[in-house]
């Protein structure tokens, strides 16, 4: 079996959810403001920023990669709201997939932390390294100005 494949078989065994209305609002994480970057590094990571630019290049190549070789896609869905398309609700355990479309957490966490998690993974939930098994860091860094377009109006 692959990296690739035992990080996605990993990830989608950890997750779960709950689902709390119709128009789909999912919350597994009471603490979903919480950083998650260690306390003793989260000043680091949020003074680093992203190099590359917020353009419609940028983000259709982070798009590429979400829904393709960073398999983003497969826990977050394809628009972005924590819960990919063939995971049943109520099916899984543990924290459910970040909602790439709540505004507040967007106004929360910093690029550089969303960088370090794709980096060093999110401790007490399913989400893995990518950074280098999966992507590079200039794909993480287009991956993550795609996740930041589905905060916006």
């Amino acid at each position: 079996m692959t990296s690739r494949i035992k990080v996605a078989s990993s990830a989608l065994l950890l997750v779960g959810a709950v689902l709390i209305t119709e128009g789909l609002t999912w919350a597994a994480d009471k603490a979903v403001m919480r950083p998650r970057v260690p306390r003793d590094q989260i000043e680091a990571a949020r003074a680093v920023t992203n190099p590359l630019p917020a353009d419609e290049e940028t983000i259709a190549k982070g798009k590429v990669l979400y829904e393709g070789k960073a398999f983003c896609k497969a826990c977050h869905g394809p628009d972005g709201k924590g819960l990919g398309a063939d995971i049943a609700p109520g099916s899984l355990k543990g924290p459910l997939p970040r909602n790439f479309t709540d505004k507040k957490w967007q106004a929360a966490r910093t690029d550089g932390e969303l960088f370090w998690i794709l980096k060093n993974g999110s401790k007490g939930t399913a989400m893995a390294s990518f950074v280098p098994l999966i992507v590079n860091e200039e794909e993480a860094w287009q991956v993550l100005r795609y996740v930041r377009s589905f905060g916006q109006p």
